[in-house]
C-alpha cells in the first residue's frame, strides 16, 4: 500500500509534532514536554484508533495548511481554530476520512489556544528518548527538532507499521462507525475547549505549595483573592502571571529540587510562574502552590492576557477529581476505540 504523506503549505503560528513527552529523563536534564493539553490529544488520537501515546500535531492561534498526499483518517481536537476540509467546515471530534489531495486548511480562532491533529496510525517520526515530541530549545525530537515550516513533508505510518488498535479493552458493546466521536455533552469537560478571552477569570484549583507557609498573610490571601493574568511572556515552559506581588515573610535561600507540570514558583520579583509542560527538572524559586492535574487541560487552552484566579482545594480533592476525571477518560477510550476498531473492521471485509 502506497504510504501517506502530509505535505506542509503554510505552517502556522507554532505547529509542533507532539505525544505524551518523555518520562523518565529529568534526572539527565531533559524536560518531560508533549502535549500542553494532553487531554485533548488522547482524546484526538482514540477518536481515529489509536493509542493515545500516538504523535499527533499541536497547533497554536493560528493553524497550518495541510495537504494528504493519500487517503487517511483524522479528528481535530481542543481549541476550535476553524478547521476546514476542501473548504466545508471540518467537525471537531469526529473521525474523517480524507481522500487523496484533499487540503487541510485553519482559519479564525473561535475557542481556546491549541487544538490537536490526529491521523490514523501517527506521525511517523523517529523516537528520541522513548518520544517523538519536539524540543524546540533542545533542538531535537519531533520534525527536525522545530516547528514546522513551508514545504515539511510529514510520513504517516503505514498499514504495516501501524499498531492495533490498543486500550480497548474487555465487555465493550457493539457501537456502529458513525458513533466514532467524542459525544456533546463530554467534549468542553474531556477535550478542554476554551472559551475566548474574556474578563471573566479563569478558575484553577490549586493545593498549597510546600512553601505556602513561608509566605505573608496577605500575600496568600492575595493568591486565593486576587485576579492574575498570563503574560504575553509565557511559552511551552511556563506561564508568568502579572498581578499583585506575592511577599514572603523573610528572604529564603532554597536548594534546588524536582518540579512538577503545574508548580507556581514565585521568583524575588513577586510575579508568580506556573511550570508548563517544557519545565526544567529543577527549581530553587519557593512553591506558593500547584495547579490540580485535573485543571492542567484547561490552563493550556488560556492565551495571553486571559484572567485567573486560584481557588484551594486539598490534596485528597484534587486526588478525587483527578481519579474522577479519568474514570470518564476510560469509558470515552472504549467507546471511541470499540467503534473505531468496528470501523476498519467492516472497511478490511469489503
Amino acid at each position: 500500500m502506497t504510504a501517506t504523506f502530509v505535505e506542509v503549505q503554510k505552517p502556522g503560528a507554532q505547529t509542533q509534532v507532539q505525544d505524551l513527552g518523555r518520562i523518565g529523563w529529568q534526572r539527565f536534564g531533559v524536560p518531560v514536554g508533549g502535549a500542553m493539553d494532553q487531554v485533548s490529544h488522547r482524546v484526538a488520537n482514540w477518536v481515529v484508533g489509536n493509542s493515545g501515546d500516538c504523535a499527533t500535531l499541536e497547533m497554536v492561534l493560528v493553524g497550518p495548511v495541510l495537504r494528504f498526499t493519500g487517503p487517511a483518517r483524522i479528528a481535530v481536537c481542543g481549541a476550535n481554530l476553524s478547521p476546514t476540509l476542501q473548504g466545508a467546515p471540518l467537525p471537531m471530534g469526529v473521525a474523517v476520512d480524507v481522500e487523496a489531495g484533499a487540503e487541510l486548511a485553519f482559519g479564525r480562532r473561535v475557542s481556546g489556544l491549541r487544538a490537536y491533529l490526529a491521523v490514523y496510525g501517527g506521525f511517523d517520526v523517529p523516537l528520541v528518548m522513548d518520544s517523538r515530541a519536539t524540543f524546540i530549545r533542545g533542538g531535537f525530537g519531533g520534525w527536525q527538532g522545530r516547528a514546522l515550516k513551508k514545504g515539511d513533508v510529514l510520513p504517516v505510518a503505514t498499514t504495516a507499521q501501524r499498531q492495533p488498535v490498543q486500550e480497548r479493552g474487555g465487555n465493550i458493546s457493539e457501537r456502529e462507525p458513525e458513533q466514532a466521536r467524542m459525544p456533546d455533552e463530554d467534549a468542553v469537560h474531556l477535550a478542554a475547549v476554551a472559551a475566548p478571552v474574556t474578563d471573566t477569570p479563569v478558575v484553577l484549583r490549586a493545593i498549597p505549595g510546600e512553601h505556602w507557609p513561608a509566605f505573608t498573610d496577605d500575600a496568600r490571601a492575595l493568591f486565593h483573592q486576587a485576579t492574575f493574568r498570563i503574560h504575553p511572556q509565557s511559552d511551552r515552559m511556563g506561564y508568568r502571571l502579572q498581578g499583585p506581588v506575592l511577599a514572603l515573610n523573610k528572604p529564603l535561600e532554597l536548594i534546588s529540587e524536582g518540579i512538577a507540570f503545574g508548580t507556581i514558583q514565585v521568583p524575588p520579583d513577586g510575579q508568580p510562574i506556573v511550570l508548563m509542560a517544557e519545565r526544567q527538572s529543577t527549581g530553587g524559586y519557593p512553591r506558593i502552590a500547584h495547579v490540580a492535574s485535573v485543571d492542567l487541560p484547561l490552563l493550556a487552552q488560556q492565551a495571553p492576557q486571559q484572567a485567573l484566579c486560584f481557588r484551594p482545594v486539598t490534596l485528597g480533592q484534587a486526588q478525587a477529581l483527578y481519579l474522577e476525571r479519568e474514570a470518564r477518560l476510560a469509558t470515552l477510550r472504549q467507546a471511541l476505540l470499540a467503534a473505531a476498531a468496528d470501523h476498519y473492521a467492516q472497511i478490511l471485509t469489503t
